[in-house]
């Protein structure tokens, strides 16, 4: 049996797909919202339920994989989930209050509804795992940051190994021997430094809110900004952490977090959207820099996720003037509207730049089915 069924949990609502591994087909995928509303699903057993006995026969699952976002340093690979496992789960929600406890409610909800068959957690942050410590590690009090798990963790990591896996099989090159930085843009958005199939660096850090400007996160900021506002605005924790999350990014610059209503802002002279768009382009290249030098060179550029693999002007506006590196867009390549893994750069360039469409879910089967078929 080759057949996964696939969870990612919200605290409201539940994505789930069927997919056979072994043809990488999606067989079913929809999800259940609003759960716990008058009229919908009172709680995720019941959405669940739901779902499964529109299946009818179920046996030919072999395993259910779980998306959990937070595994600390704790999971490093897929992991097949056990009560121990599920406290540990429960334990790290302090590193994501957000994300945890609703993964954990998808899990208990699918242990009840497929009870004879093994559920398995793909964690977001074990791919970063590989991460040496000079890059993970916060320059802050060594102790306090050990006795509350203070370090670069990332996220992603499903879509980074996966796409940077397709991206090897493309250029007909061992994994093994190229140097990659895959490009994860989308309302979430990360870059991530892979060497050898090993992620050596990313942006995200202790949580996702790190690194690049997003749809409503802030990404990278002076930390002092945090202490500068407590003081002269008298915003609480929880306020801080509302506005970083939620009130900021492209939504604090532009009045927007969606990418198509910024560019079409832009596209009619309104200033903020410019500048938005401006600062949000000098961020990827920061860490694309960066990223070269981590690298000791590069062999392939991806793009995915939403606005990675749909968005060719900003594709080109974020590597232009990067041809001294090697790196090169061919436009007409580019500006072709396709589902398809493809090349963007001309024959013959020293870096391939490939557009390569994520699939999370799949590689989530996948390491379910490898973990359970071990």
């Amino acid at each position: 049996m080759t057949q996964v069924f696939v969870v990612n949990s919200g605290s409201s609502s539940i994505k789930y797909q069927l997919i056979d591994v072994e043809s990488a087909e999606s067989m079913l995928s929809g999800s259940v919202e609003r759960i716990g509303e008058p009229g919908h699903p009172a709680n995720h057993t019941e959405g669940l339920n739901q779902v499964l006995a529109g299946l009818g026969d179920t046996s030919a699952i072999a395993a259910v994989g779980h998306r959990v976002v937070h595994g600390g340093s704790l999971f490093a690979d897929a992991t097949v989930i056990t009560p121990v496992v599920e406290k540990a789960i429960d334990e790290l929600s302090a590193l994501a209050p957000l994300h945890n406890p609703a993964n954990l409610l998808g899990i208990r909800a699918a242990r009840v509804a497929l009870p004879g068959v093994p559920h398995v957690a793909v964690f977001d942050t074990a791919f970063h795992q590989t991460m040496p410590a000079d890059a993970y590690t916060y320059a802050i009090d060594r102790a306090l940051a050990e006795k509350h798990g203070v370090r670069r963790y990332g996220f992603h990591g499903t879509s980074h190994k996966y796409v940077s896996e397709r991206a090897a099989l493309f250029v007909n090159r061992p994994l093994e021997s190229l140097k990659t930085i895959v490009l994860h843009l989308g309302n979430g958005a990360s870059i991530t430094a892979i060497d050898g199939g090993r992620s050596i660096d990313t942006s995200m850090g202790l949580t996702p809110l790190q690194g690049l400007v997003m749809g409503t996160r802030s990404g990278d900021l002076d930390p002092a900004v945090l202490t500068h506002l407590h003081r002269v605005a008298g915003l609480s924790v929880d306020e801080l952490d509302d506005l970083l999350n939620r009130r900021s990014g492209l939504l604090g610059l532009t009045g927007s977090g969606d990418m198509r209503d910024v560019q079409q802002a832009a596209a009619d002279g309104d200033e903020a959207a410019l500048a938005a768009l401006a600062v949000w382009r000098h961020r990827i290249r920061h860490y694309l820099g960066a990223y070269i030098a981590q690298l000791g060179g590069v062999d392939v550029v991806v793009f995915t996720a939403g606005v990675g693999e749909n968005n060719a002007l900003l594709r080109r506006r974020a590597l232009a003037g990067l041809e001294f590196l090697g790196i090169r867009i061919d436009d007409d390549r580019n500006e072709l509207s396709s589902r398809a893994e493809r090349r963007i750069s001309p024959d013959g360039a020293a870096v391939e730049v490939l557009v390569i469409p994520t699939n999370e879910e799949l590689e989530i089967a996948r390491q379910t089915l490898a973990v359970t078929s071990a």
